[in-house]
């Protein structure tokens, strides 16, 4: 998975007395046009989303002044889409052409960003209607995201995937580091809805880099022999393959339970911590911005060291390790006093989650893309949404019943308990007694069944 396992073997000459062949090194990421268009592209989508991650909430409590619960309803309907669409999307992404799949949800989103501003300006904008826009953009982002996901294998050799990863969550914290205080500022001065035209024009920008990319053809093997048999299997089959490839991975589970479970108590936080920056810590719309902001800080800086870290620790440890560690910073946020010394705490709380998930998504990512057949790429990819992403609904009612129920702080406290608790699915699991990530499906399965058999004869 990382270069160290497909670095060639070193020796002193070859026959001929030549440099070896294999010494050549991949590519600069740097150099590849497609990449470059893809990241672009991405940059400017979640620079978008970041603001929109302020200037919803803040238009739903300031300007439309929903109450806690109906906040937390905001980020439901935002993510039940996932619970909903993830395993049809997969087989529509493995059966369409992905980036023309991408190129429409982009273009969709623009629209419905686009009319918020104006449904206000026009007429009277009203909580109903934010709540269709959030769950329509909901939909296409479904779609994209399980799109988007198969986009780097085909654009990438294997040996860049933990490069292009790296580089692809650095510039989402980019835009979490720059895209909440741009939000907030923006608010303050042209008002919350009128912030959403931002929105349109980010989604504008990730189309037109999509429709430049000139994807060349990678030979797939096995696989292509494989496609036209599989256009034959009844569509209840073809939907629930991408779980099946799931459950036949030993280490892919874990992961899944992880991640899984860090979604559900992540987004109960999510769903009220506006609100309680707002009501809790004194926090002003711009000062909420500047708190995602200071989160986006921890993620970026490791994100450039991503590689480095990964090969030192192993891309095994290294996914346990950073669940596990940054645990004890997160209870900086319930800690949290009011005030402005209150507000840096919690932010700080933020960055170390942000550090964490920069070290784990990339590992996990990687993994899941390497040993992932090309030809189920859409229905794998859609498989581990619907599990993961589809418990952030729920997840997200959760939060805003315990915060309407129990109060902010009491909330807060649970949510990010049981964010750390996360942690426990890795590290009590075989990537403990492993350094690095096997290669393929194969080893993933061979090499965890050693690693259960040595845990059973250690107990």
């Amino acid at each position: 998975m990382t270069q160290q396992q497909v670095r060639p073997v070193e020796t002193d000459e070859t026959p001929d007395g030549a440099a070896p062949e294999n010494d050549a090194r991949p590519t600069s990421l740097w150099r590849s046009r497609n990449f470059l268009l893809l990241l672009s592209g991405q940059s400017a989508a979640e620079l978008g989303s970041r603001i929109s991650g302020v200037a919803v909430p803040l238009l739903a409590a300031s300007v439309l002044n929903a109450s806690v619960f109906q906040i937390s309803l905001l980020t439901f309907l935002a993510w039940l889409p996932y619970l909903i669409f993830s395993l049809p999307a997969g087989i529509l992404a493995d059966r369409l052409d992905q980036r023309r799949l991408m190129i429409g949800c982009d273009l969709g989103r623009m629209v419905l960003m686009g009319s918020l501003p104006i449904v206000a300006m026009v007429w009277d904008l009203r909580l109903w209607y934010l709540y269709t826009v959030v769950g329509l953009s909901g939909v296409l982002t479904v779609l994209f995201k399980v799109a988007y996901q198969a986009q780097l294998p085909r654009l990438v050799d294997a040996d860049q995937l933990v490069d292009g990863n790296a580089k692809l969550v650095m510039s989402q914290d980019t835009a979490e580091l720059i895209g909440p205080t741009l939000g907030g500022l923006l608010i303050g001065l042209i008002g919350a809805t009128k912030t959403f035209f931002t929105n349109a024009t980010a989604f504008l920008i990730s189309a037109i880099t999509l429709w430049l990319i000139r994807e060349e053809p990678r030979p797939k093997g096995a696989d292509e022999a494989e496609e036209e048999q599989e256009e034959k299997l009844p569509l209840r089959v073809e939907t629930l393959e991408g779980i099946a490839f799931i459950r036949r991975q030993p280490i892919l589970r874990k992961i899944l339970a992880c991640t899984t479970t860090s979604n559900f108590f992540v987004m109960a936080s999510t769903s009220i911590e506006v609100t309680f920056l707002l009501r809790e810590l004194g926090a002003s719309s711009w000062t909420v911005g500047l708190v995602f902001s200071i989160s986006a800080v921890g993620g970026l800086a490791i994100g450039a060291f991503t590689n480095r870290i990964s090969r030192r620790l192993g891309t095994a440890r290294v996914i346990w390790m950073a669940m596990a560690i940054p645990g004890p910073l997160y209870l900086l946020m319930p800690l949290a006093p009011t005030g402005a010394w209150g507000i840096v705490l919690y932010g700080l709380g933020l960055a170390a989650f942000s550090a964490n998930a920069v070290l784990y998504n990339v590992a996990a990512t990687s993994y899941q893309q390497r040993i992932t057949p090309t030809r189920m790429m859409g229905r794998v990819n859609a498989a581990f949404l619907w599990i993961c992403y589809g418990v952030i609904p729920l997840g997200a009612l959760t939060g805003g019943l315990l915060g309407s129920q129990l109060g902010l702080r009491p909330a807060m406290w649970i949510c990010v308990l049981g964010t750390w608790s996360a942690a426990l699915w890795v590290v009590f699991s075989p990537l403990r007694r492993m350094r690095d990530l096997p290669d393929d499906s194969a080893d993933a399965d061979s090499s965890a069944a050693d690693s259960v058999s040595k845990d059973s004869v250690s107990a």
